[in-house]
């Protein structure tokens, strides 16, 4: 996952710009995991629109995407440019299976955002109401699957004590909210800020564990490593020029976000005020408490297949000197 939002990622290449005039770049695409469905990709959107690759001197016009996991790491390897931001998950998997990868940049750091909701007349309230009741989450291994299973915990519940449903994607557990197929289910932006009157909060992700969690990282090849620095030096500061302008004009960032994305803008708007209100899109430093959580879920859920060395994994050298520090 990580999640999906407006609609459940398909592979598939979306073209978001025009090509440099003349031919002093070729037109490149880079991949990022659930482009166009999850919020992920705003960086990207936004330095592509407000020309921050271009004045780089990078042609990206496009971003190759999928619904996540795996498949976002394997359109990393075969890209026209070997650059992604995928799900941590799917890059320690990849790197414990023997694929040539490299984590070099931080993304999304935070699962804040991530509630689970309930009918307006809805019995559940708070993580004591689980008990006896049918919660939804997306699917086994999931991010939300680690959350629900940390929530059981901090309720001093066990799953004998309700049922927990994989439901699917986030529109799958609005719907199966809306149709009472479940007592709750979990949620996540766009879908929350346009349904507020439809759903009421149940718990949040934060009332279960500190939601400081790494989504996704940057990753490259290690071949590419060796001979494409500049250029993934140069997407990881245009990215970073993203973050920052989504900070300080949250809702042009959101207009622009929505058009790529095929989104209301209205509600994009809320969806940004609500992720500047906390650390939701990392600047690409690497934090490695936020990292060693997401493998601690990974642990609870029974997807990682063994300890995991961070200096054997990383490369920061790519990274802007002032974000290279230990964090």
């Amino acid at each position: 996952m990580i999640r999906r939002a407006l609609r459940a990622g398909t592979l598939g290449v979306f073209l978001a710009g025009a090509a440099l005039a003349g031919n002093a770049a070729r037109a490149e695409t880079i991949t990022v995991t659930h482009w166009g469905s999850a919020f992920y990709g705003a960086p990207y959107a936004v330095a592509l629109e407000k020309g921050f690759f271009k004045k780089r001197g990078l042609d990206i016009t496009g971003f190759l995407t999928s619904a996540g996991g795996g498949t976002s790491v394997r359109n990393t390897l075969a890209g026209e440019v070997p650059y992604g931001e995928v799900a941590l998950p799917a890059a320690i998997l990849a790197i414990q299976s023997g694929q040539p990868i490299k984590i070099i940049s931080g993304g999304v750091e935070s699962v804040e955002d991530i509630l689970w909701i309930t009918q307006p007349d809805g019995k559940v309230g708070s993580l004591a109401d689980m008990k006896g009741k049918k919660i939804a989450y997306t699917a086994p291994g999931s991010v939300t699957n680690m959350i629900i299973l940390n929530c059981l915990q901090k309720a001093g519940l066990e799953q004998k004590d309700l049922q927990l449903v994989a439901a699917g994607d986030l529109g799958a557990n609005l719907s199966a909210v809306l149709n009472r197929a479940v007592d709750a289910a979990m949620s996540g932006e766009p879908l929350w800020s346009g349904n507020q009157g439809k759903v009421k909060a149940a718990f949040w992700a934060k009332d279960c564990m500190n939601p400081a969690l790494t989504q996704t990282v940057g990753i490259t090849t290690t071949e590419f490593a060796k001979t494409g620095g500049d250029k993934l030096r140069a997407l990881i500061e245009a990215r970073r020029e993203g973050v920052e302008y989504i900070k300080a004009h949250p809702d042009e960032a959101a207009d622009i976000v929505a058009k790529a994305y095929s989104g209301d803008p209205k509600t994009f708007r809320e969806v940004f005020k609500h992720f500047v209100g906390f650390t939701y899109f990392g600047d690409g430093r690497l934090h490695y408490d936020n990292m060693n959580r997401m493998l601690d879920g990974m642990k609870l859920v029974g997807r990682l297949k063994g300890p995991v060395d961070w200096k054997q994994v990383v490369d920061t050298s790519f990274l802007p000197k002032d974000l290279q520090a230990t964090q």
